[in-house]
């Protein structure tokens, strides 16, 4: 009888606890209170949190000063780029392989794979300080040499190697290792990266975990809100593309929705097929000649970049701010050239991340399409090709609004963003139908049970 009580109580909704299991959890809430290992925990959870804004903003300083001496460079110099690119992209590729093992790629997928891993041999071997160390300097140096990745991803890689290291100097319940700790730094990474705590949350639970458990939000939250923290100390209040406030008239902004939202996410389907079925073909040529592979990719992303006069190297935040704030007359070559230099750069096997290279391709994409709405905002069309383009890569349309919103501080395109967002994430799912970073997730697993097997033979 009281088994169906609490049956119908459940399924209308009510939780009335009994006056004992009340008592038992109000003694299991005071015994957790005075734990002193339970404190200690907390301690180094909090600890780890805000040494990943740390880390965080260290990287994103470091990468932004490298970024901007390659372009010094080859402005100075034009022979300079055929011959630093390949070797440097040669230089990091050796290094991944003998130094950092793990630690090639965007950062994401293996984040993600982690998570599905459980065997705890297995996951350290995807999440480390040593890698996390290494895809630092890596990307630093990606960045030196003029390669057209990001650091985001990254970022969410080396966080959420962070935080899962915690479990050797502190006792957490197995549900925090898999998945909390894990969940926590990729957020808390991702936030302190862009200065956009929502997105953080967002990206984790909309990407990195697709079955989001209650029980961990509270230690997602509280890893966001203290790397943000620590970030803004360090850095203060930004925006990454400015300030923006712009308006359209309805007829315009249908159009554009429309518009941005069919041919960036097209774009950005592509890109994404582009990225997992070359990956796939290129895995026998990359066990045999790895260096063979990232020597072409990094003469490839030097020609590409002369072609473009110094525009497609690096992150490409530059470039996407000035098409936003009208400082610079983008050339209409931008957007195809840096999709280019992406694809080149991240099949050349060097750690490096999207995010930045496709919200750059995204404003440049906008720009290109602005000339058929002579009578809108060229930010406005500008933005809207940004989400458009980025939504279609990641397929993760409220993530890629939220990040284009805190990265612009601009409330007033909320309804066409979310729409054109949520279009090109349709478009996208039918070139690419499977996400990015879950297909290249499942790829790196499926590499580690292969390894694993001929380990065992």
């Amino acid at each position: 009888m009281h088994g169906k009580v609490r049956w119908l109580q459940k399924r209308n909704g009510i939780n009335r606890e009994t006056p004992m299991a009340y008592k038992r959890n109000i003694r299991k809430t005071v015994k957790q209170v005075r734990s002193i290992s339970a404190w200690r925990s907390r301690l180094f959870f909090w600890s780890g949190a805000a040494l990943v804004g740390v880390c965080a903003t260290l990287l994103a300083l470091a990468s932004s000063r490298a970024d901007g001496y390659f372009h010094n460079w080859a402005e100075h110099w034009f022979w300079l780029p055929f011959v630093l690119t390949p070797a440097g992209l040669l230089a990091i590729t050796w290094a991944t392989r003998n130094l950092f093992p793990g630690g090639e790629g965007s950062g994401i997928p293996q984040a993600i794979a982690a998570m599905e891993l459980s065997e705890h041999a297995d996951r350290s071997a995807v999440l480390s300080l040593r890698i996390a160390i290494g895809k630092g300097l890596a990307i630093i140096l990606g960045l030196l040499c003029g390669a057209s990745i990001g650091r985001e991803g990254p970022t969410v890689h080396i966080a959420a190697s962070i935080m899962y290291s915690l479990h050797r100097v502190a006792k957490f319940p197995i549900h925090h290792v898999r998945k909390g700790l894990i969940l926590a730094g990729g957020a808390a990474g991702l936030a302190a990266a862009f200065n956009t705590p929502l997105a953080g949350v967002m990206f984790a639970i909309e990407e990195m975990s697709r079955s989001f458990e209650e029980r961990i939000t509270g230690s997602l939250m509280v890893a966001v809100i203290l790397a943000g923290m620590t970030s803004l100390m360090i850095q203060g209040n930004y925006t990454y593309f400015g300030t923006y406030s712009v308006q359209m008239n309805p007829y315009h902004t249908l159009t554009a929705i429309l518009v941005c939202g069919l041919i960036g996410g097209s774009a950005g389907g592509l890109f994404s097929t582009l990225l997992v079925v070359g990956g796939r073909w290129l895995k026998p040529f990359r066990f045999k000649h790895p260096y063979l592979i990232a020597l072409g990719c990094g003469l490839a992303v030097a020609v590409i970049g002369v072609l473009s006069h110094n525009t497609t190297w690096g992150t490409g935040y530059e470039a996407a701010r000035g098409v936003l704030q009208g400082t610079e007359q983008a050339s209409p070559w931008y957007a195809p050239l840096k999709f280019l230099a992406t694809i080149f750069s991240y099949l050349s096997g060097i750690p490096g991340g999207i995010f930045a290279p496709s919200l750059s391709v995204g404003a440049g994409l906008g720009y290109n399409l602005s000339g058929l709405f002579p009578h809108a905002p060229v930010v406005a069309i500008g933005l809207l090709g940004m989400v458009g383009y980025f939504s279609g890569v990641v397929q993760t349309p409220i993530t890629a609004v939220i990040i284009v919103m805190e990265m612009t501080d601009d409330n007033q395109l909320l309804l066409p963003l979310m729409a054109t967002s949520l279009l090109a994430a349709a478009v996208s799912k039918l070139i690419c139908p499977e996400p990015i970073y879950q297909a290249m997730a499942t790829d790196f697993l499926a590499g580690i049970k292969q390894k694993a097997g001929l380990e065992k033979r």
